[in-house]
């Protein structure tokens, strides 16, 4: 599990270098006369870094003179935001990974004329670099059975899910593939649903929401510090969020599934009054103890699923592509997270423009949101209703074949709390690490 979560197989560090290299080529075309007339003030290519480090977000580059570059201001986003990460997770090999690399859109002219990669004839250098980690990775579990790491994408501020070759590929070695679809379903679920299965050309069998009492309890008023104590009215009230993710699901017509994810302080009366409300509410639900019970915890959820993956589904997208971007903005923001209107800032105002002056319009959207709350305010709990969805920047992301849509106060690069993670870990002598889990 240490290796897993440090630096596995150097896909990530295959992804920051590849990113930060196609930066260095930008800057040095600059350096080198410009000949594409590019405009340093839009510049929209990012650097990458797979820590999170807020010093980063906004820096001024090039200083020192001439032989030091193009003074411009700059930007670095965590790697797991990076378009290259979406790509990598997108491509279905290596030809498709270099055409959506040659694809990506990086800067605009003085006269605002769209440059992408293929203008500085680098995508195959860029490639080159990703050409291992393009490869699924095969591990196993504590029980010694097989499974496929491939891709980080953030469901917060990407679209969340593994990638396409490392799903097909676990559909041709199994009787069932079991895929994650990150943070809650308004997020990973909804963006793997509209952006993904298309492009797998199969859509799933079954959806299985996660869900946790304590989460629910938190959604429901209890406070953080009291989460193992037993609280029923909690409970009760942060039910509306799990039933809203529901319905959400339901809106693809796929066989929707409840796996409560159960933690030691989870009481019997609290798991009762859940199977009790789901089951009023018409979906199947099952008490899944993995953590403590290995694969056997798990059981009685499989055959659950099973089922429901037998069952006739009629998966229908929640939009089409063809859609004008606001119109899918607005199809996800009133639908998905029960909002009444979207503002958009001035910003996002003229970005909704070049998209359909650059033809743009036409593509999916994924939308950066905070994994807190239904909206984009992280402290509106349980089943918000009636409010604003604040966009604030729409991003082409041509190689990908989507568009970024942040929103609220989301951040590409995140900052590191008061007392890190990285104050409980160490290692020994003999190598054991400590403190990651």
């Amino acid at each position: 599990m240490e290796d897993i979560n440090l630096h596995f197989t150097g896909d990530m560090h295959a992804l920051t270098s590849a990113t930060n290299t196609l930066a260095a080529l930008i800057d040095n075309h600059l350096h080198q006369g410009n000949q594409l007339n590019i405009d340093p003030r839009r510049i929209i290519w990012k650097r990458a870094l797979d820590i999170n480090d807020r010093a980063l977000r906004n820096i001024t580059i090039g200083l020192g003179g001439p032989a030091n570059s193009i003074p411009r201001q700059d930007h670095f986003e965590i790697t797991v935001a990076s378009e290259l990460m979406a790509v990598l997770c997108l491509s279905q090999d290596l030809d498709d990974l270099k055409e959506r690399i040659a694809n990506i859109l990086i800067a605009y002219t003085y006269d605002k004329k769209p440059i992408y990669v293929r203008d500085l004839h680098v995508e195959g250098a860029i490639t080159m670099l990703l050409k291992d980690a393009l490869k699924p990775n095969l591990v196993q579990t504590l029980e010694n059975t097989p499974a496929i790491i491939h891709g980080g994408p953030f469901a917060n501020i990407a679209h969340g899910c593994n990638s396409i070759l490392a799903t097909k590929l676990a559909m041709k070695l199994g009787d069932y593939t079991i895929t994650e679809a990150g943070f809650g379903a308004d997020l990973g679920g909804e963006k793997f649903m509209d952006i993904v299965a298309p492009k797998l050309d199969h859509a799933p069998n079954a959806i299985v929401i996660v869900a946790t009492i304590r989460a629910l309890k938190y959604n429901g008023g209890q406070a953080l510090k009291n989460l193992e104590n037993e609280d029923l009215n909690a409970l009760n009230l942060g039910f509306k969020n799990l039933k809203r993710h529901v319905q959400n699901m339901r809106y693809y017509h796929v066989p929707v599934v409840v796996a409560i994810n159960k933690f030691a302080t989870d009481t019997d009366n609290e798991i009762k009054l859940l199977e009790t409300l789901c089951d009023e509410l018409g979906v199947e639900v099952q008490v899944a103890d993995i953590h403590h019970h290995g694969s056997k915890g798990g059981i009685e959820l499989a055959k659950m699923v099973v089922k429901a993956a037998d069952k006739d589904a009629n998966y229908t997208r929640l939009y089409e592509d063809a859609q004008p971007t606001i119109e899918k903005i607005d199809t996800i923001a009133s639908e998905i997270y029960g909002a009444n209107n979207v503002g958009y800032s001035p910003k996002a105002q003229r970005q909704l423009q070049t998209l359909k002056d650059n033809v743009w319009d036409d593509l999916p959207v994924c939308i950066a949101k905070t994994q807190y709350s239904l909206s984009d305010d992280p402290k509106k709990l349980g089943s918000p209703r009636d409010f604003t969805l604040h966009v604030k920047e729409l991003v082409p992301k041509l190689g990908a074949g989507f568009i970024v849509v942040l929103t609220g106060s989301i951040l590409t690069m995140p900052g590191l709390p008061k007392e890190p993670a990285a104050l409980n870990m160490d290692v020994d002598n003999d190598g054991r690490i400590s403190g990651l889990f």
